[in-house]
Parts: C-alpha cells; structure tokens; sequence
C-alpha cells in the first residue's frame, strides 16, 4: 500500500447523474488519491503535462501525461495515483455508469 502520510488528492464533482460522474481531480505535489477500485469504465483528460505515479497489484509505474491527451480504461482497475511532479497536476475523470456498477 501507499504511505497514508501523504497530502490527499481534492475530487470536484462537476457532474453526477444517472448515466456519467464527471469529477475534476486537483493533486498537491506528492498527492495521492488513495487506494481505490474503478467500478466504471472511464475516461480521463489531463488539464497539466507531468508524470503520476500508479501503485497497483502489479507494483508501481510511472505515467507520463499531456495536456488535452485523453485515455481511457475499463473499470476494475485498482491503483493509488501520486502526483510525481514539484507543481500541481489536474485532470478531468468521467466514469460511464450507463453500463451499470460491475
């Protein structure tokens, strides 16, 4: 697991209805989001360039991520993401619900 001693990513959900959570993420340096499943499909479009870090049950990646480059990924993914930069990091998360909670 993650060190809990870190600084704690703040989600903004802008949207939440019955088929998206749009929610906008804001990372501190060396922020985290804490260990988490996805139990959506989702889609994440990053507002900053700069590198987070992944802790998964495969070990720990590092990412690279530009601005306005959009991914996506399946739900069932589990992870703590970590601000790996010395400046703040945003990214935008939509989670697709329409598929329903799996």
């Amino acid at each position: 697991m993650t060190d809990t001693a870190r600084p704690k990513a703040v989600p903004t959900v802008q949207v939440d209805n019955e088929r998206v959570r749009v929610t906008e993420w804001r990372f501190p340096p060396g922020g985290a989001t804490g260990y988490h499943r996805h139990e959506y499909d989702y889609i994440v479009v990053p507002m900053t360039t700069g590198a987070l870090t992944l802790i998964g049950p495969q070990g720990t990646t590092q990412r690279q991520l530009t601005t306005g480059r959009t991914y996506f990924r399946n739900f069932g993914v589990e992870h703590d993401v970590i601000n790996a930069n010395p400046f703040e990091f945003v990214f935008v998360e939509t989670e697709l619900k329409d598929g329903g909670a799996r």
